[in-house]
């Protein structure tokens, strides 16, 4: 039984497991997947990964959990596309839509996705942030790789509609140890 339910030893030891199964480096427990997104992106900002008035491409199949921060936080969403077949954005699709993009914010509907070992690839030569929002995808696999680990980041949730409940909660996933510290302090409101 912990005496603390907030970012104490309980939360770290959930955050060490799940990174383990994810198999990321760190993994950041936050209240909810939506604050997910929205922690990441300003983690993003604040390292000067993102700046205001960048373009993010987002799924057009997505939560408004997704869109909203990049409002909220002065970016522009650009809305790409999804195939009916795989319920998310194809290559093809970003690579139509990648001019001026700085992050492409993917989500990983329904434990589908398409070619994102390609999509990888394609955003490392462009220098485009991959980002994936990976809450309705918990354990699915690609190409003999975890989904939520394609990108730089991925976010999840464990909402009591998904996959995994907490019944409130969210986690961040990250192999950057910049990033790790970056969500770590945007979480806490700025502490380290």
């Amino acid at each position: 039984q912990a005496n603390r339910l907030s970012m104490g030893k309980e939360c770290q030891k959930f955050e060490r497991t799940f990174a383990l199964k994810q198999q990321r480096k760190y993994a950041v427990f936050v209240s909810n997947g939506s604050m997910a997104n929205l922690i990441l992106i300003q983690a993003l900002l604040n390292l000067g990964r993102l700046k205001k008035g960048d373009r993010v491409g987002v799924s057009a199949l997505t939560w408004a959990t997704n869109v909203m921060p990049l409002f909220q936080l002065g970016l522009i969403p650009v809305i790409l596309d999804c195939e009916k077949e795989t319920l998310n954005v194809s290559l093809h699709e970003l690579e139509q839509k990648s001019k001026g993009l700085k992050a492409f914010f993917i989500t990983n509907a329904l434990g589908f996705c398409h070619d994102l070992y390609a999509i990888e690839m394609f955003c490392k030569k462009n220098h485009i942030l991959l980002l994936e929002d990976n809450c309705e995808s918990l354990g699915s696999i690609h190409h003999e790789k975890l989904l939520g680990n394609f990108g730089i980041a991925s976010t999840f949730s464990f909402f009591v509609g998904h996959h995994m409940s907490t019944i409130e909660g969210g986690m961040i996933c990250t192999d950057d140890d910049a990033l790790h510290d970056m969500l770590v302090m945007a979480r806490a409101h700025g502490w380290d």
